[in-house]
């Protein structure tokens, strides 16, 4: 079996210390986290916002101990610039003053032409990414079809966005709304490497998309990596949510790709079911039922997880990770997902304000 690594690209909120809203300040974050961590955080849309990426890595143990560190560099940062970085899929308040674009010419070109999106939505998103490689593109897009129906599993596993603008959005996955206004977000169509070229060639030149790097589909090949990225899953403030999502990513995709070398075909999943799978996941998360896109039943949603955890079981058992994941999917399974935790923090506390300094004490301690 072909050992995979895996990467993970985290997106970070900047809160004021005391107002506890997003702020501008990445640039002074920036400038201060990059000395230590170079290009390794970088800019993203809103000056209210910080990516962090780690290195391509085939142990857990060290995805997890990298994380820990980028993440205690980025707080220090923040603490400099009166602010801190928080892990949450959307902004619990609202800013008290509209956020700036930052300025670099892709995203002011992007500030322009989708200008729309921002007269409806704050915009303000954030998510976790995950890379596995390596891996030649026509392989990508194979897993990528074969994965698609447990993507709404890993989204429901990692939601963790409830609250946005001070209200409880009655979903999960707040920030799963949010982000399917953009073009192309939402599960991947089925393409071969000729396809797939065909068809993003097509959305940029109808100028559907700026660019190639605005393919975001759920799962695509990563334009500038030799990796599948893995795109459904909120920000998590709890580390080991993230190092469970980057190793059942990593282990089922490992467990599937056999299949791919071989030339097998891929199972068919209708678009429409695998949409509403997705649409049930942002809203219920781990709490409610799921929708198994290879059969269009309805099922506990944490039955799903246990059925993703068993099909990824192969990868996991070549790596050595089982142990690890069993652990990390029992807690969450027993605890709930980050929405969960998030609404019980309110339900303590009525306050806001707490769940905003519960998600950056849990960001930060690592």
């Amino acid at each position: 079996m072909k050992i995979l690594t895996m990467g993970v690209e985290e997106e970070f909120m900047l809160v004021d210390r005391v107002s506890r809203t997003p702020v501008d300040r990445a640039p002074e974050v920036l400038a201060s986290a990059g000395r230590v961590l170079g290009e390794q955080v970088q800019r993203e849309f809103f000056n209210a916002q910080v990516e962090t990426a780690t290195r391509p890595t085939a142990s857990c143990r060290d995805l997890r101990d990298e994380l820990s560190w980028m993440r205690a560099v980025l707080g220090e940062a923040a603490r400099t610039a009166r602010c801190r970085p928080v892990a949450t899929g959307t902004s619990v308040l609202p800013p008290t003053r509209p956020l700036t674009v930052t300025d670099t010419e892709r995203y002011r070109r992007m500030a322009r032409r989708y200008a729309s999106h921002f007269g409806r939505v704050d915009g303000l998103v954030c998510g976790c990414h995950i890379h596995v490689g390596t891996l030649e593109r026509d392989a990508a897009l194979g897993l990528s079809r074969r994965m698609a129906p447990w993507l709404p599993v890993l989204q429901a596993i990692t939601a963790n966005s409830p609250y946005a603008r001070s209200r409880d959005t009655g979903f999960d996955s707040w920030r799963s709304v949010e982000y399917a206004r953009w073009p192309t977000v939402g599960p991947a169509p089925d393409l071969d490497e000729p396809r797939y070229l065909s068809r993003v060639a097509e959305l940029v030149r109808t100028g559907t998309l700026l660019d190639r790097r605005m393919v975001y589909w759920y799962a695509r090949p990563s334009e500038h990596v030799p990796t599948l990225e893995i795109r459904v899953a909120d920000a998590n403030a709890d580390v080991d949510t993230v190092v469970l999502l980057a190793c059942l990513v990593r282990g089922l995709a490992m467990a599937l790709l056999p299949e791919v070398l071989d030339g097998r075909p891929a199972p068919r999943v209708p678009h429409r079911r695998l949409l509403l799978a997705h649409e049930l996941a942002a809203r219920y998360g781990l709490s409610g039922f799921g929708l198994d896109p290879r059969t269009g039943r309805e099922v506990p949603a944490a039955d799903l997880g246990d059925r993703l955890v068993d099909r990824a079981r192969p990868g996991l058992d070549a790596v050595g990770d089982t142990g690890r994941a069993l652990c990390q999917w029992r807690r969450i399974r027993a605890r709930g997902a980050g929405a969960a935790r998030q609404r019980a923090v309110y339900r303590r506390h009525r306050r806001l304000t707490d769940v905003v300094d519960s998600l950056a004490e849990t960001t930060a301690t690592a």
